[in-house]
């Protein structure tokens, strides 16, 4: 459950202040899936930021599974950060790593116990079952977003927060990957807020909200 209620950043803009977030209040429950749209600098990744618990708003309170993270300092919050999963348009790939290692980094890092046969299994589902020996740099765009996922939802989150996931592929890539993601994240009941420019590719998550002059429309 994410609960946020009169969020409020304010970014300096020449003598005075822009609001970026402007009083906003917004909830997603379950397991939904979201697509968050809006014009380029309308504030989606900002948004996205808070709910990583990476930006700290102005105002408001943020409520994310019965933790008010708004009131956390810097440790609670690197704790909170590993409950989560993140999803980058750049991907964000350790290039001395091999993709089997890129796949269990997070989850490792976070002490989750993550065997080889946890790795194959997800690899398979993600098309990637013969890519595991190989590195970053052998990896197709679309190939390296696919290890992206991975990553992810190998550390068992119950939120995914993805960033323009598909803005570096092409239309059909663009296409796989959402499926593939949309996919894993029904079977495993994880929270997926999906910002993308993409208005063809939103139409397809079950739920569409626009970020717009600094507060969500649905």
């Amino acid at each position: 459950m994410i609960q946020l209620d009169k969020i409020t950043l304010r970014r300096r803009d020449g003598a005075g202040y822009r609001h970026v977030l402007d009083n906003l209040s917004w909830s997603v429950s379950g397991a939904q899936q979201v697509a968050l749209t809006g014009e380029s600098g309308s504030g989606k990744t900002t948004l996205l930021n808070i709910l990583a618990g990476l930006l700290s708003p102005d105002a408001g309170t943020i409520c994310i599974n019965e933790q008010f993270i708004h009131t956390y300092n810097a440790t609670q919050l690197a704790l909170y950060r590993r409950t989560i999963g993140m999803i980058f348009q750049h991907y964000q790939l350790l290039s001395p790593l091999s993709v089997a290692d890129n796949m269990a980094f997070q989850a490792r890092l976070n002490g989750r116990a993550v065997s080889r046969e946890d790795i194959a299994l997800m690899a398979k589902r993600l098309g990637l079952g013969d890519k595991l020996d190989a590195f970053p740099t052998q990896l197709s765009g679309g190939e390296q977003q696919r290890v992206g996922i991975a990553r992810a939802l190998l550390n068992q989150p119950r939120i995914l927060l993805a960033d323009e996931p598909t803005g570096n592929l092409d239309s059909e890539r663009s296409q796989e990957v959402l499926e593939l993601l949309m996919a894993l994240c029904k079977e495993q009941q994880v929270n997926l807020i999906m910002v993308t420019h993409s208005r063809a590719l939103a139409a397809q998550l079950p739920r569409q909200v626009e970020l717009r002059d600094g507060r969500i429309h649905e």
